[in-house]
């Protein structure tokens, strides 16, 4: 039996760019023909959309890395790498998504195919032929591709399940399931048989509903008790909650009067479920004495104001009013119900000031360069060729960062650190930038 998965952390990660082509091309009588290395392609992004058919985050759960593919690399005769193609990863509809570092939500999305990049791949490296220009005819170089962005993230579902099945342990609840839906529970004659929730899909006329059979209650719930919050967590998604009292329990001091009254009291005690409208479920008429005590029990029960439905997930006696009563609840519930909005995701772009970049000092002689721009032009830079470091000084420099270190203070000899403090790009700073010599990753001590 699959297992049942509302929770789950996945590692995505992006494709990256390919690298960009140096080549010269060449034929009879032309041996020097000019840079014809093509561009490197771009990597696949991750990609999170929302599929009516998908009902549970069991696949991540058991594969919980994804990668997209990478861009291919770019080669001679002005020949573009493939772009990686993107993955695209199903999800149900109401799931939040989070970051999970900073417990940020990102996203919650809802409505049938709405999509969301969770991660971009890498830009593809330009080839030698898109990097020349009049002061650099046959550029011996090309750019690097870009990695892929990398992020752990917490899927979470909004909504499990449309009724909640709640009950003592043993009470039958993964037997209903069963035998409402094609679900296949583990079912055995012993309490906390159900460690996880079990989900079933049930068909009533012309209603569809979910069921959910989640670990039995245990008095103290409320406070944490046995698998306390986590059940509780479960039942305030579903939009009905169904009592299974069990009235062949042999325990002294149960009866399903006594057994209904506890598990309210905890409902009642964690709140928000006041308003989930229910009905009763006397199971285990099969017996002839559970019979006797459901006939007994019933009145009681409708004093309450409570509909009361006497079946037998064994026998199978009494299902059919019970599932066609379940799913007028439901079709009531939805109705009732708010129309969801298809999730509109707004672009905002970083701010960081006409320039496109930002300049503080962060030590004695030492700043540091944050910006899209001076990082994604680190990453594509080869420190291995000099005339691509010269290529990257004067793209820096025509970026105004030179002008921006010497208003911030910066004098010869500073370190200036590129991205992060942790691990940027580090390099000893002159007042012309051409004459920059790299030392290599913070903590590195590699010479150019």
């Amino acid at each position: 039996m699959a297992e049942f998965v509302d929770q789950v952390v996945l590692h995505v990660k992006a494709g990256d760019g390919g690298n960009g082509c140096a080549s010269v091309h060449r034929e009879k009588y032309k041996p020097l023909g000019g840079p014809d290395g093509g561009n490197g392609g771009r990597g696949g992004n991750v990609i999170l959309e929302v599929d009516p058919n998908t009902a549970t985050l069991l696949d991540y759960h058991h594969r919980p890395h994804r990668k997209a593919a990478n861009g291919k690399q770019g080669e001679g005769s002005n020949r573009d790498g493939a772009n990686g193609g993107d993955i695209v990863l199903a999800i149900p509809n109401g799931t939040v998504v989070k970051d999970s570092a900073t417990g940020e939500v990102l996203v919650d999305l809802i409505g049938a195919g709405t999509r969301y990049v969770v991660v971009e791949g890498g830009f593809g490296g330009l080839g030698n032929a898109a990097l020349a220009s009049s002061k650099r005819k046959a550029p011996g170089f090309a750019l690097l591709g870009e990695p892929g962005g990398e992020l752990e993230i917490t899927l979470e579902l909004k909504t499990v399940a449309d009724v909640a099945l709640v009950g003592f342990p043993n009470a039958g609840k993964s037997s209903l399931v069963a035998a409402l839906s094609a679900a296949r529970p583990k079912i055995a004659d012993y309490p906390f048989t159900t460690l996880i929730p079990n989900l079933g899909v049930v068909t009533a006329g012309d209603t569809i509903f979910t069921v959910a059979d989640v670990p039995g209650l245990i008095p103290g719930a409320s406070e944490g008790k046995g698998l306390g919050h986590e059940f509780l967590r479960h039942v305030e998604r579903c939009s009905t909650i169904v009592h299974v009292l069990d009235c062949a329990t042999m325990e002294p001091d149960r009866d399903p009067l006594s057994d209904l009254d506890v598990i309210e009291a905890e409902l009642k005690a964690y709140g928000r479920l006041e308003d989930r409208p229910r009905l009763v479920v006397l199971n285990k008429v099969d017996v002839p004495d559970a019979r006797e005590l459901a006939d007994l029990v019933r009145p009681m029960l409708q004093e309450r104001g409570l509909r009361v439905f006497t079946i037998s997930a064994a026998s199978h006696e009494g299902l059919r009013e019970l599932s066609f009563a379940m799913g007028e609840m439901v079709a009531a519930a939805r109705a009732a119900a708010p129309i969801e909005e298809p999730t509109r995701l707004v672009i905002r772009p970083k701010q960081l000031g006409a320039a496109g970049f930002a300049v503080r000092q962060a030590g004695e002689n030492t700043y540091q360069v944050t910006g899209e721009k001076p990082e994604r032009w680190i990453r594509q830079t080869d420190f291995t060729n000099d005339e691509a470091v010269g290529y990257l000084a004067d793209r820096l420099e025509r970026l105004g960062i030179e002008d921006a270190l010497l208003k911030a203070g910066a004098t010869a000899g500073a370190v200036v650190v590129i991205g992060s403090m942790d691990d940027g790009y580090v390099f000893d700073w002159q007042p012309t930038l051409g004459d920059v010599a790299r030392t290599g990753p913070r903590g590195t001590d590699n010479r150019l």
